[in-house]
């Protein structure tokens, strides 16, 4: 029998899973997404760079006419591009997030999607900060640079438990938009499991450039034909016997799920937000690779 985890074994364990995830999190943001995320998330605007003369074919709007008036010449004002971005990763951390049926859990893919976003923003130079969500704003780290800094942000992603399990997407949209007052490119992770937020992610959609990442597991899509299961809801902590033998039960389910899952699409398309679905048994880089692209060639 093998011995009960401690608390130092536990930790050691959290430490080598974060030092996993930072190498390929890293490798993958160097070799395979530095240069699509540079390309698919503009800078937020203009900085004011020098003044020269007026050439045939610049636009008349730039001419600064006080240095026009002092040098009797012309000259107009050039700018170069912002290209600092301010990134909020959004994860949410309820209790359905810690499900997984397979090799991860929905909570460990989505540390390991969030890694890669840092790090690729961090090579782009940009700030980037942590919220975590569950029925309530759980942690929020503001925006920064730096490795330790990026290396905490996953670590809290896989270790930070919440109180309360139920999920508030409503409620997350609000304290980012209360939080951040500049524009913001935000990744929200979630399964989106939750009633009632569509309205205030549209509105997030507005004030911040939003990106949603569905996070799901394969048995919560269609449930698998193993007869009588006994399930508890992860956020609530209700049980019920559930007969996956009957097909009834199990076409009920996969139809109230597809439901679910066309209401949400039907929001994204509507507030214009881009998204991607990442499974927990499937492959989420050429998802990844295939939303940047889309986003670089709609920027050209």
């Amino acid at each position: 029998m093998a011995p009960p985890l401690t608390e130092e074994s536990s930790i050691e364990a959290m430490m080598r899973k974060v030092h996993h995830l930072e190498i390929k999190a890293r490798r993958l943001s160097r070799e395979s997404f530095s240069g699509e995320y540079h390309a698919s998330f503009k800078g937020q605007g203009l900085d004011f760079e020098d003044f020269r003369e007026y050439q045939h074919g610049d636009e008349i709007r730039f001419i600064d006419w006080n240095v026009t008036a002092r040098t009797n010449s012309p000259f107009i004002r050039t700018f170069r591009e912002e290209r600092e971005l301010t990134v909020l990763l959004a994860v949410d951390i309820s209790g359905s997030f810690d499900f997984g049926s397979k090799h991860f859990s929905k909570r460990e893919l989505a540390a390991e999607i969030a890694a890669v976003l840092a790090f690729s923003a961090k090579h782009n130079g940009d700030k980037v900060g942590l919220l975590l969500f569950a029925e309530e704003p759980v942690l929020y780290l503001p925006p920064a640079k730096g490795s330790r800094h990026t290396l905490r942000m996953i670590r809290e992603v896989l270790a930070t438990q919440p109180d309360e399990k139920a999920t508030n997407i409503a409620g997350a949209c609000d304290f980012i938009n209360r939080t951040i007052k500049r524009k913001a490119l935000v990744f929200m992770l979630s399964d989106f499991v939750d009633n009632d937020f569509h309205k205030k992610l549209g509105t997030l959609s507005q004030k911040h450039e939003t990106v949603a990442i569905r996070v799901f597991d394969p048995v919560e899509e269609e449930l698998p034909n193993v007869g009588k299961v006994n399930l508890t809801d992860a956020e609530t902590g209700q049980e019920r016997v559930v007969d996956t033998s009957n097909a009834n039960v199990r076409m009920a389910y996969k139809k109230l799920n597809l439901r679910r899952l066309e209401d949400l699409q039907n929001a994204l398309a509507k507030y214009k937000i881009d998204h991607i679905d990442a499974a927990t048994d499937g492959d989420y880089l050429p998802l990844l690779h295939q939303l940047f692209k889309k986003r670089s060639s709609r920027h050209a």
